[in-house]
């Protein structure tokens, strides 16, 4: 189970050329760098308990082989896909008899998010105590995927994603390196398509690469767009439905819509659809805008949004997209108010926080005599009976009748609203 470093000619190209030290490592110099914390560890060979967050390909498992590779320690490496408590106990058994000999054990777990609580509470004790050092390596946010008690007795470094400048560095390495490459003739690199296509996955990026060379049966060997797209047919899309991109994506879809700009609403909105996110939570999501953050300020926007979840659940994809993207340039170039959002949940706050004060006798239904004899509903003023069809009333109990929750804004059909009430209510309520 301890790794081995020794690197394997037929393993694929990112492992053939993984950087055995800090030197041959590009990117996240903000960990790597002249006095940066990982650099440091290593170099006073002191290793503490670790997460690594960031996206897929930026160097988590690489930094923990080259700490494998470079300390006086005891090394293990579990993937979280396809071990469990038995294993991690196993090491620990490990562990506590190195310490006998004055021996650090460290064990590196591949998509620790992965683990359940219960193999997560497995660790707990020997990473508190140190007879352990974990390093987890994680796409996800640790503050969802890891459990508290185990982010408080870690530290969490946060990868970032690869420049242009670290993929083109990491890709000329490959060329210059590795020996099945170098014995190849290769004339030309579309360099900045192959980046793209990659999504910014460095082992992607070198999967292509290899892909590619290892597929041609030319002489010279140019590795052209439409080489690499003979090979790769999509995109590498980063996105994942049950995890923190989904958020982040999601997130940047609604403040487009809120901050009413529409192409970058189609942008976030393309990105969750080609991630294969689900387009009825899309729709959902624009039910719900449409009332919090546009509400009577475009009233339509309620009826369009419920029209397209609608028709999206009936329509299915490929042609529910036209519908989404419809719906949501509606919603972005409409205007907004969060009026009625604000409203209802100023009276909730009153509601849960003030006294339940009882309704206004005038106010309450009289079915039955008795509730007529004991005054339910005297008093009250029918509004249809005077002009314009209201009668200014106090409709609130007395003790909260200064209260105002609902302030229309100024945007669109609810300027209306609001010179409306403001006639009606003249001096009695501020609009």
């Amino acid at each position: 189970m301890a790794v081995n470093n020794k690197i394997n000619s037929q393993a694929p190209l990112a492992d053939r050329i993984r950087p055995q030290n800090l030197d041959q490592f590009f990117g996240q110099e903000h960990l790597v760098g002249e006095g940066k914390p990982i650099r440091k560890m290593i170099e006073n060979d002191s290793i503490s308990s670790f997460i690594l967050w960031g996206p897929p390909g930026t160097g988590k498992t690489t930094l923990a082989k080259i700490i494998a590779s470079s300390t006086q320690s005891d090394f293990f490496q579990l993937n979280a896909v396809s071990s469990g408590v038995k294993d991690v106990r196993r090491i620990i058994d490990t562990a506590r008899e190195n310490l006998l000999y004055n021996r650090r054990t460290i064990l590196f777990i591949d998509e620790i998010h992965r683990f359940n609580k219960a193999q997560q509470d497995a660790l707990l004790s020997s990473v508190e105590s140190g007879e352990l050092i974990l390093i987890g390596a994680t796409t996800e946010n640790p503050s969802f995927e890891v459990i508290p008690a185990l982010r408080s007795r870690t530290r969490t470094y946060i990868l970032n994603e690869l420049t242009l400048i670290d993929l083109t560095n990491i890709l000329n390495y490959a060329l210059q390196k590795d020996a099945y490459l170098k014995d190849k003739n290769i004339n030309s690199i579309d360099r900045e398509y192959m980046i793209y296509i990659s999504g910014g996955d460095a082992r992607i990026l070198l999967n292509i690469l290899e892909l590619v060379v290892s597929n041609s049966n030319e002489n010279i060997i140019d590795i052209t767009k439409e080489a690499i797209e003979n090979i790769i047919q999509q995109k590498n899309i980063v996105y994942d439905k049950a995890g923190e991109e989904h958020y982040n994506v999601i997130s940047a879809f609604i403040k487009s819509l809120r901050g009413s700009d529409p192409d970058a609403a189609v942008y976030w909105m393309a990105r969750m659809i080609e991630g294969g996110e689900d387009p009825l939570f899309i729709a959902r999501r624009m039910v719900i805008f449409a009332s919090e953050d546009i509400g009577n300020a475009s009233p339509n926007a309620l009826v369009i949004a419920e029209a397209a979840f609608s028709a999206v659940d009936k329509i299915g994809m490929p042609e529910g997209r036209i519908i989404l993207a419809q719906c949501a340039t509606y919603l972005a170039s409409s205007p907004k108010s969060n009026a009625s959002y604000l409203a209802i949940d100023k009276a909730l706050s009153d509601v849960r926080n003030e006294n339940l004060y009882p309704v206004p006798l005038n106010l309450r239904n009289a079915p039955t005599n008795f509730m007529k004899a004991i005054g339910y509903s005297k008093g009250y003023k029918y509004p249809h009976d005077f002009n314009n069809h209201f009668v200014q009333e106090d409709y609130l109990p007395k003790e909260l009748s200064n209260k105002q929750y609902y302030l229309p804004s100024e945007m669109g059909r609810e300027k209306g609203i609001k010179e409306f009430l403001k006639f009606l209510w003249k001096d009695k309520k501020k609009y």
